[in-house]
C-alpha cells in the first residue's frame, strides 16, 4: 500500500498539472514593470537583536515589514546545519523544485553533515498558484513565502527575505548558499572541498563568481539601471546571483545593512552594495559558473555550479555523477 506522503505527492503533481493547464489558456500572465512592485505592508516582522554599525545610516529606508504567508520556523531546530541552501524560485517551477529535492538538494545526502534546503517565493497574483504552493508546502515543509509580489523586479526582496529568515530562525548555520532553481550544484565540491566540514567555520566570508562591472544604461536590457536609481559609473564587486556562498554570520549583517540601503532590483548588485558598506570583499572562485556549460562528466566534476539546467538535465547529470564515481578523468 502506498504511503500517505506518496499519495499526497501524486495528488500534488496532478493538481499542478491541472493548474498550469488552466493558466496556460487565455488568461494573461501578470507582468510587473518599473521599480520594486511592493504591496501594502500588513504587519511588522519580529524584531531582531540590536546591532550597531558605524558605517550605516540610522534612518531606516527599507523596513522590510512583510508578513510570512508560509514559514518553517522550526526547520533549523536541534544541531545547527553545516549548510543552509536558499533557492530562489517561482510558483510555476514545481518540476524544478522537485528535481532539486531528488538530486543535489536532498537534505540527507551526507549521513554526518546536516544540510537544510529551502525554496524562496513571494505572493502570486493567481490564487490557484498560491493554493498549489501551500499544498506543496504541507507535503515537503521546505517553502518560505512573504507577501510581496513575486516578480523579477522584486528579486532583491526575495533575497532579503532569505537573509531575514536565516537571521531570525537559523542564526547558527555555519554556511549559507543562495542560488536559483535552474542551477546544478556539485555538492561534493561545495561541501567537502570548498567549505570542509572538519575545518573551523569561517566568519565574514563571502564567495562566488565575482563580477566587476558597471550599470547598463540601455533601456532594452534585462539589466537596465537608470542613473536616477544608481548614478555611479561602477558597481562594487559582487557575486553573480546564480550562486554564492557565505558564512552564517553574514546573513544578519547583510539584512540589517539592507534596512539602510536604497533598494535596486538587481539583487546580486544590491548584495554587493551591502558588502561594500560592511567593508567585506567577495572572494573569486572559478568553480561558480554563471552561464550554461555543455555537459561532460569530467567537466562537471570540476565545478561548483552550472547555470540554465532543466529538471530533466538535473536528473541525468546527478545520475551520471552518482553512478560513475569509479570512472577516472
Amino acid at each position: 500500500m502506498p504511503s500517505k506522503v506518496s499519495c499526497l505527492y501524486l495528488l500534488t503533481v496532478l493538481c499542478w498539472a491541472s493548474a498550469l493547464w488552466y493558466l496556460s489558456g487565455s488568461r494573461p500572465s501578470s507582468t510587473y514593470v518599473g521599480q520594486m512592485s511592493v504591496p501594502v505592508r500588513k504587519q511588522p516582522p519580529r524584531l531582531l537583536k540590536n546591532v550597531t554599525f558605524s558605517n550605516i545610516r540610522t534612518r531606516t529606508l527599507n523596513p522590510h515589514s512583510f508578513r510570512f504567508l508560509i514559514n518553517e520556523p522550526s526547520k533549523c531546530e536541534g544541531d545547527p546545519p553545516f549548510l543552509l541552501i536558499l533557492i530562489s524560485t517561482n510558483h510555476k517551477e514545481f518540476d524544478a523544485r522537485q528535481a532539486i529535492r531528488e538530486t543535489w538538494g536532498e537534505e540527507n545526502m551526507y549521513s554526518d553533515i546536516r544540510i537544510v534546503t529551502l525554496f524562496l517565493l513571494g505572493h502570486n497574483s493567481e490564487p490557484v498558484l498560491n493554493q498549489m504552493v501551500e499544498q506543496e508546502s504541507q507535503i515537503f515543509h521546505d517553502i518560505i513565502v512573504e507577501d510581496f509580489e513575486d516578480s523579477y523586479h522584486n528579486l532583491t526582496l526575495k533575497t532579503m527575505m532569505g537573509m531575514r529568515w536565516v537571521s531570525s530562525f537559523c542564526p547558527n548555520a555555519h554556511y549559507v548558499m543562495k542560488t536559483d532553481s535552474d542551477i546544478f550544484v556539485n555538492m561534493d565540491n561545495l561541501v567537502l572541498n570548498l567549505l570542509r566540514p572538519n575545518a573551523k567555520p569561517r566568519q565574514r566570508f563571502f564567495t562566488g563568481h565575482v563580477i566587476n562591472g558597471g550599470p547598463i544604461r540601455d533601456t532594452r536590457s534585462k539589466w537596465y539601471m537608470s542613473r536616477e536609481m544608481y548614478p555611479e559609473s561602477k558597481y562594487p564587486p559582487f557575486c553573480s546571483g546564480t550562486g554564492y556562498v557565505f558564512s552564517g554570520d553574514m546573513a544578519e549583517l547583510i539584512f540589517k545593512t539592507s534596512l539602510h540601503t536604497r533598494l535596486i532590483h538587481l539583487e546580486d548588485v544590491y548584495v554587493g552594495l551591502c558588502l561594500r558598506k560592511l567593508g567585506i570583499h567577495p572572494i573569486q572562485n572559478s568553480g561558480f559558473n554563471h552561464w550554461k556549460m555543455s555537459y561532460s562528466l569530467c567537466r562537471y566534476r570540476r565545478v561548483v555550479t552550472v547555470h540554465q539546467i532543466s529538471p530533466e538535465e538535473m536528473h541525468r547529470i546527478w545520475n551520471d555523477m552518482s553512478t560513475k564515481k569509479h570512472l577516472k578523468c
